[in-house]
């Protein structure tokens, strides 16, 4: 089977969900305490074994590129000042794969966006990850998709047991229990988009995180535009479900949707907690507006 070496980042959205902060920099390059979001993504994928990561960008996205890149200036700063521990840091963030950056000239849906990867991603399978989703978990969210993949030799999204009350913020598949292989695999039947919670088929949400084989990138050219003349990426799995099957997988671990404000928050003070430089201080300020 061929090993999962490429994940493409489609990061070329507005962050609308986050305005005005997103009106001049990139929802991905929001810090959860010191890193930004796009940085534990790369780190989840190479943790996951991933060699290459493509990032599909767009207008006003270029500080995404700065930050994979080197920057002379402040690591000869830094190594003037005898910082050593700040310019490993930084110059580690280049060295974490091979980086290539692709234009999405117009904002025509995330299945477009993955098309215009379409050349760097060749014949083979490869992940996605949307710059949302940072999933808390000893294994990284993506290797239990890839493992599930190396089972069935099938696409794989991410699924997140929801509140049934929030079915119409999100995608939901419903599953052919015909095809269930174990607890967490689903073998899909189809797909909802954010359906009313009367009308949803299950409590299943898809989430930001995918494995798919090559065939996906045929499947989104013969996929129709929506609104907008939007191509989307659950449109292609309907389309790719025709000729082969489609596997979600729930995962594992704590998910934060930085996407949102409030998840954003979330994600920072959780990760903000665990470490041992901020936890402490950080806990004592908490109870006191708590106590307050």
């Amino acid at each position: 089977m061929t090993k999962i070496r490429k994940a493409v980042f489609p990061v070329a959205g507005f962050g609308t969900r986050l305005l005005p902060a997103t009106k001049a920099q990139p929802k991905e390059m929001f810090p959860v305490v010191d890193k930004p979001v796009i940085q534990y993504l790369v780190e989840e994928a190479v943790a996951s074994g991933i060699e290459e990561i493509i990032i599909v960008t767009g207008r006003g996205k270029r500080s995404i590129e700065d930050h994979f890149d080197h920057s002379f200036e402040l690591e000869q700063t830094l190594s003037e000042k005898g910082k050593k521990e700040l310019l490993k840091q930084v110059t580690d963030i280049a060295k974490l794969a091979k980086f290539v950056y692709v234009r999405q000239p117009m904002q025509l849906g995330d299945g477009h966006a993955i098309l215009c990867a379409k050349e760097v991603v060749g014949d083979e399978p490869f992940a996605v990850l949307f710059g949302d989703d940072i999933v808390d978990n000893e294994k990284p969210a993506l290797k239990q998709l890839i493992e599930a993949y190396e089972k069935t030799g099938s696409s794989i999204i991410a699924l997140e047991k929801i509140d049934p009350q929030d079915t119409d913020k999100y995608g939901i598949v419903e599953p052919d229990p015909s095809g269930e292989t174990e607890k967490l695999l689903h073998l899909i039947k189809s797909f909802v988009e954010k359906p009313a919670p009367k009308d949803a088929p299950s409590n299943l949400g898809v989430i930001g995180k995918y494995v798919v084989t090559p065939a996906i990138i045929k499947a989104l050219e013969n996929a129709l535009p929506g609104k907008g003349g939007e191509i989307r990426l659950i449109d292609g799995f309907t389309e790719l479900s025709k000729t082969e099957k489609v596997y979600g997988y729930e995962i594992q671990g704590k998910r934060y949707d930085t996407g949102n404000k409030l998840g954003l928050l979330e994600a920072s003070i959780a990760y903000a907690l665990k470490r041992d430089d901020l936890g402490p201080q950080l806990k004592k300020y908490l109870k006191s507006l708590v106590l307050d």
